[in-house]
């Protein structure tokens, strides 16, 4: 990945107020755009967000033989000929969810030639769930000097029923990529639930694929031969928008989202309606407004698979609680070392106590800025939303990580008159 050099300097203590439109999803583009290589034609997605992961999405296509590129908001893919099976290790260690090609990939090719994402080793989990997956659809798998080398026989992989020991959504992504066009029938038992699940499903539905049972734990695919490119517009980014609320409800104020997705939210809004924010929800709009301090959460926030608290929005809400009146306690369940941003956060004066998997967050009466360093993507949000609700001004370096998630992200902080800037 680019070094990116990049900073924000971020002046806090300012009422935020105005409105956001929400950005498509990243979590739905990425594993949508892997999709539209097992399209013969062009594909057509609609609110494609622009970020760094979708450029790096983009690169790999183009490395495969694929035609992209932007028009607006719009990507366009067209996979009419596709002539590579393999990624470099370069491509691979772009972005983390770019093992998702490889089910796509040995779907449509018969065969793949990848590298762990991210450029790391391969642990228990997350690769082994895909690997083993893939195995019991027929793929032949070697893993030699970091390259992960897979081949079906036939050339088409064959159904089967997977029960996953977990609802891993990148493993429920890879078996949905290749069962699409494999022979027969595929189950998929214990699958992964989340909203984007059913994006990446109604999209390869459009496209001609026959899946029943996405957003339920036992989801169904009939393979077929070929599927079509289509017209696709990408479900809002529930995260973003966890995002932004977080960034109000820790500055005060009041923002209006537009373009909410506000039933995949609801496990989000509901915790934070306890931290006594004012939130309004209709069909596609949601409104925020801080009045006084936040109250602590009194039950303890557990990070769960979809329909639990999203382990994304984990970080931002710690944000908003730092200053928050009373204790609150989150459990992390879902990924190790997802607590990195405490200590920027203590830095400006929250007081935070790790304890394994849980954190433990004592409300301050105030914050101050400092020198941080985002170490991740949504903890580099957490950090920013933090800064905006300090007294004085933060300098936030390592913004890459932000901008894999966010489209313009100072830009949006700006519009509701916040003060950051990038240099």
């Amino acid at each position: 990945m680019h070094k990116n050099t990049q900073k924000f300097v971020i002046t806090g203590g300012r009422r935020l107020c105005g409105e956001i439109a929400l950005q498509g999803s990243k979590n739905s583009a990425l594993p949508i755009m892997a999709a539209a290589f097992l399209a013969q034609g062009e594909t057509v997605l609609k609110g494609c967000p622009k970020l760094t992961d979708v450029y790096s999405a983009m690169r790999i296509l183009t490395c495969l033989g694929c035609r992209c590129r932007m028009e607006g908001s719009n990507a366009v893919i067209d996979s009419s000929s596709p002539g590579s099976f393999s990624i470099s290790d370069e491509l691979m260690g772009e972005m983390r969810s770019s093992i998702m090609f490889m089910g796509a990939i040995l779907g449509r090719m018969g065969e793949c030639e990848v590298s762990a994402p991210g450029g790391c080793e391969l642990g228990p989990r997350p690769i082994d769930m895909h690997l083993a997956a893939l195995r019991k659809m027929g793929a032949e798998i070697n893993i030699r000097g970091g390259r992960i080398y897979c081949r079906l026989p036939s050339g088409r992989a064959r159904g089967t029923k997977i029960s996953l020991s977990f609802p891993s959504v990148g493993a429920t992504e890879n078996i949905i990529l290749c069962a699409v066009r494999a022979e027969g029938e595929t189950i998929i038992n214990n699958a992964a639930r989340e909203p984007e699940i059913c994006d990446l499903c109604s999209f390869l539905r459009c496209c001609g694929a026959d899946i029943k049972g996405d957003g339920e734990s036992r989801i169904v695919i009939n393979g077929i031969e070929n599927l079509h490119g289509c017209e696709y517009t990408v479900m809002p980014d529930r995260i973003a928008g966890a995002t932004y609320l977080s960034i109000a409800a820790a500055a005060g104020g009041e923002l209006i989202l537009k373009n909410a997705c506000v039933a995949e939210m609801e496990p989000f809004l509901s915790v934070l309606e306890q931290t006594g924010c004012c939130v309004y929800s209709s069909e596609n709009r949601i409104y925020l407004r801080r009045g006084g301090r936040l109250r602590a959460i009194k039950n303890r926030i557990r990070t769960m698979p979809h329909p639990g608290f999203p382990t994304d929005a984990q970080a931002v809400l710690m944000a908003a609680l730092i200053t928050a009146e009373g204790t609150s306690v989150f459990e992390e369940n879902i990924f190790d070392c997802r607590y990195r941003h405490t200590d920027a956060l203590i830095k400006m004066g929250a007081d935070i106590e790790v304890m394994g998997k849980a954190a433990v967050i004592r409300g301050v009466d105030r914050l101050h800025g400092a020198e941080a360093e985002a170490t991740d993507l949504r903890g580099g949000a957490a950090v920013a939303a933090a800064a905006l609700s300090a007294d004085g001004t933060t300098v936030l370096t390592g913004i890459g990580h932000i901008d894999r998630g966010y489209e313009k992200f100072e830009e949006a902080v700006t519009s509701l008159g916040g003060i950051i800037r990038r240099e």
